[in-house]
């Protein structure tokens, strides 16, 4: 063979690989160039749909496309999970999903899924307490009064909760298991029935989101307790932590945006970026307060860290306290 024609076959393959390196990095300088979808697996109206609304919002003006909420419910979100897990990595389909992606994951054996294999986190949204709350005629008004009550009759009381593997139940799983108290669990096909029972005195305690307690205790309905932050929030300033009887304590329950895995990591810094900067906008934190929670701004790879470390710590939760999925 002579020296010419490997010489042009060298180069051909020169061009060739530099123009496979150069494909990603054409994508996402060129990136967004249609729509994007961001999935809820939920239905409307939930903490999931307001916060991929409002984000959305945002980055349809910083990317200069129009950003599309789907809500795609089904299967306590695992229905609209799996289908951004299997679309195409290209940006152009995303997932707003809270903490239960991974209490979910924590105990089912048998997703459609791997949370951490099948995903790519791409930006933590904001992270928030829940608050503890108590029916009116619950004789507790105060953290150390709740452990009292609950330990002097082990069983007597029940809590509830929006369903098997909901955050809910592990943030009450694991305040029982750091107090050392027995509740009865009594699971809700969602959190308005649960609330609807907890002022009715079908159940007494009930662990959620500001959103889902206050208005009922700003109305005189229930009566909050703490909540389930180590620290005071902001959520809810009037309001003690729950460690400040058990210590040791802390749920947070968090929201964050994600991608099929495989997605080009510049496209990834791309949106990490952009939804950091209206994480920093005061409109949204003010809308993030209104819905009891905080801006909580994280690179890819903190969130996927988060991610990874959650589902092993739920998982101990679960076995521990014996929580299995319907």
């Amino acid at each position: 063979m002579s020296t010419p024609t490997l010489s042009r076959r060298r180069v051909c393959i020169a061009v060739a690989t530099l123009c496979a390196l150069a494909a990603p990095l054409a994508q996402a300088q060129s990136y967004p160039s249609k729509p994007i979808t961001i999935v809820v697996p939920y239905a409307p109206g939930g903490s999931n749909d307001n916060f991929a609304r409002v984000l959305g919002k945002g980055l349809s003006a910083a990317l200069k496309q129009p950003v599309i909420v789907d809500n795609k419910p089904g299967a306590s979100g695992n229905m609209g999970t799996a289908f951004v897990a299997k679309a195409p990595a290209d940006g152009y389909t995303l997932l707003v999903v809270s903490s239960s992606l991974v209490t979910n994951a924590a105990i089912q054996t048998k997703l459609p899924f791997d949370a951490v294999k099948d995903l790519a986190p791409v930006a933590m949204i904001a992270k928030g307490p829940f608050i503890v709350a108590v029916n009116n005629d619950f004789p507790a008004k105060t953290p150390k009064e709740l452990v009292s009550a609950l330990k002097a009759a082990p069983g007597k009381y029940a809590y509830a909760s929006s369903g098997i593997a909901s955050t809910n139940q592990f943030a009450t799983e694991q305040l029982k298991a750091l107090s050392g108290t027995f509740v009865l669990h009594v699971p809700y096909k969602g959190i308005g029935p649960a609330v609807t029972d907890l002022i009715g005195n079908q159940v007494q305690l009930l662990i959620s989101s500001g959103p889902s307690i206050m208005p009922f205790v700003k109305g005189g309905r229930m009566r909050a307790i703490a909540v389930t932050s180590a620290e005071p929030s902001p959520i809810a300033p009037e309001l003690p932590p729950m460690a400040s009887a058990v210590p040791g304590y802390n749920f947070e329950a968090w929201w964050g945006l994600l991608a099929p895995a495989g997605t080009p990591p510049e496209i990834v810094a791309r949106l990490n970026t952009e939804v950091n900067k209206v994480l920093a906008s005061p409109e949204f934190k003010e809308f993030l307060l209104k819905e009891g929670a905080l801006p909580a701004p994280m690179t890819p790879a903190q969130f996927a860290a988060t991610i990874a470390a959650d589902i092993p710590r739920w998982q101990k939760l679960a076995k521990q306290q014996n929580i299995v999925p319907e």
